[in-house]
């Protein structure tokens, strides 16, 4: 049997050329062109509309830079005024308050017993959490009290203003007041507030030569 192909038609053969003619360009075309010219220019492009995207946000917020620093000392006068904060803008003078309110309030609580101060003293550079933006004053108390006397000084501290917190607390039974008429509990705790922020930066001065060449009589 012969195994001759058969014959293509001039138009088949038409077909045919066009169709390889296409598959060379197309192979041309990934190989030569898209690869090392139409890929890169795409990846460019993708980068360019990044960055417009990007630029476009910052001169956004570049443009409320106005009204965020207007928000930013607005809020900072309220944290400033807050009761939240001990009136004193000085750790030590801070302590010396705290132990005042510690007095105060175990003088106002003679209900039900007993209870007195024993010792208060302040705490120096107390511990505070890493990153915390305000200035931190303690003391360090010792009671010796009644049960009752005791709950009312503690809910005192812990529930007004400015914010006070009772940290470190322990009480334990004084075996020689049980027997006695002292109070029956030793109570130890560290009272602790955080201090108001200081008031904000003056405002900068005109630099001094420009304000010397405005006066009257000033040498040039």
């Amino acid at each position: 049997m012969s195994n001759r192909l058969p014959k293509l038609s001039p138009r088949d053969s038409r077909i045919a050329a066009v169709g390889l003619l296409v598959l060379v360009l197309v192979l041309a075309y990934f190989l030569l062109l898209h690869w090392w010219f139409v890929a890169p220019l795409r990846s460019i492009a993708a980068q360019m509309d990044d960055l417009r995207d990007t630029q476009s946000r910052y001169a956004a917020a570049i443009a409320e830079q106005p009204q965020l620093r207007q928000r930013i000392a607005m809020l900072g006068a309220g944290q400033a005024a807050s009761s939240a904060f001990l009136p004193e803008d000085d750790p030590n003078t801070a302590a010396a308050d705290l132990m005042q309110r510690v007095v105060d309030a175990v003088g106002a609580h003679t209900e039900g017993g007993s209870c007195t101060v024993a010792q208060k003293m302040p705490v120096p550079n107390p511990q505070v959490t890493s990153g915390e933006p305000f200035r931190k004053a303690a003391v360090s108390i010792n009671l010796s009290c009644d049960i009752e006397p005791l709950v009312g000084v503690l809910q005192a501290l812990e529930q007004g203003t400015p914010y006070l917190f009772v940290d470190n607390l322990n009480v334990y039974r004084n075996p020689v007041a049980a027997h006695g008429n002292g109070p029956p509990l030793e109570v130890q705790f560290t009272l602790s507030g955080y201090v108001r922020p200081g008031g904000a930066a003056p405002a900068a001065s005109a630099p001094m030569p420009e304000a010397a060449a405005d006066e009257p009589g000033a040498t040039p």
